[in-house]
C-alpha cells in the first residue's frame, strides 16, 4: 500500500495537485518525498513556506536531498524577496555544493542547475551559470531525463542566439507537455509568449493558453502578471 502511496503521490506532483499528493502520501510516507511536494508547492504558489521548512527539518540534515531542498528554499525566499534571511545566499550555495558531491548522477546534476540558477537569477553572473548549465543538460542528455533536461534549457535558453533560443524554448514546452507534467507546461507556456514578437499569432495563442492554467494552479509568480 505504502508503494502505491508513493506512486499516486507522485503523479499528484507532476499534475501540480501538491495538497492531494501530500494527502495521498499520508503521514507515514516517504519523508524526502514530502518535502519535495512541499517545497515544490511553496516555489509555484509562493504559499505553504513554513511547511516546507518543516517538511525539509524533519530530513536528516546531512542528506543530499537535505542539502538540495534547504538551498533550494534559501534560494527562494531571495528571488521572491519573501522574508530573506543574511545567510540565504550563502546557505544556498553551500548546499547545491554538497548536493553536487553526491555520488548520485542525477542528483548531482539537479544541484549543478540550481547553482547555475542561482548564480544566474540572484548574482546576474552568466559566465559562471552556463558552464553549470552545460554539465547539468549532458547529464540530463546521457541518462535521458527529458524532464530534466526541460528544466536545464528552459534556464539556457536565454544565453543563446534568438533562433537557438526559441528553439529551446519549445522544445522545453514540448517535453513537460509530453510528460504530463502541468505546472511546469503553463510556466513554459508563458517563458515561450514572453520570447516571442508581439505581433506573433502563436503568442497570442499561448497568452490565451497558459492564464486559465496559472490561475486553476494558483501559481503565484505567473497569476501577477495576468
Amino acid at each position: 500500500m505504502l508503494a502505491d502511496d508513493t506512486y499516486i503521490a507522485r503523479r499528484l506532483l507532476l499534475l501540480g495537485e501538491w495538497d492531494a499528493a501530500l494527502a495521498a502520501l499520508g503521514p507515514e510516507g516517504e519523508p524526502e518525498l514530502r518535502a519535495e511536494i512541499a517545497v515544490d508547492r511553496w516555489f509555484f504558489r509562493i504559499d505553504g513556506h513554513e511547511e516546507a521548512e518543516k517538511a525539509v527539518a524533519a530530513l536528516d540534515p546531512a542528506s543530499p536531498t537535505a542539502h538540495l531542498l534547504t538551498a533550494r528554499l534559501a534560494y527562494s525566499r531571495l528571488l521572491f524577496r519573501r522574508d530573506a534571511r543574511p545567510d540565504d545566499r550563502a546557505v544556498a550555495e553551500a548546499g547545491y555544493r554538497a548536493a553536487a558531491g553526491t555520488g548520485d548522477e542525477k542528483l548531482r546534476g539537479w544541484a549543478e542547475y540550481h547553482w547555475a540558477v542561482l548564480l544566474d537569477n540572484i548574482d546576474e553572473d552568466p559566465a559562471g551559470a552556463v558552464p553549470r548549465y552545460e554539465t547539468a543538460l549532458e547529464i540530463a542528455t546521457r541518462t535521458g531525463d527529458g524532464y530534466f533536461e526541460s528544466y536545464v534549457i528552459r534556464h539556457l535558453a536565454p544565453h543563446k542566439e534568438p533562433a537557438e533560443r526559441i528553439a529551446m524554448l519549445r522544445r522545453s514546452l514540448h517535453l513537460r507537455a509530453a510528460l504530463g507534467a502541468r505546472p511546469q507546461t503553463v510556466a513554459a507556456q508563458a517563458l515561450l509568449a514572453e520570447s516571442l514578437p508581439e505581433d506573433d499569432p502563436e503568442r497570442a495563442e499561448l497568452l490565451r493558453t497558459f492564464r486559465p492554467g496559472a490561475e486553476e494552479l494558483r501559481i503565484g509568480w505567473l497569476r501577477s502578471e495576468n
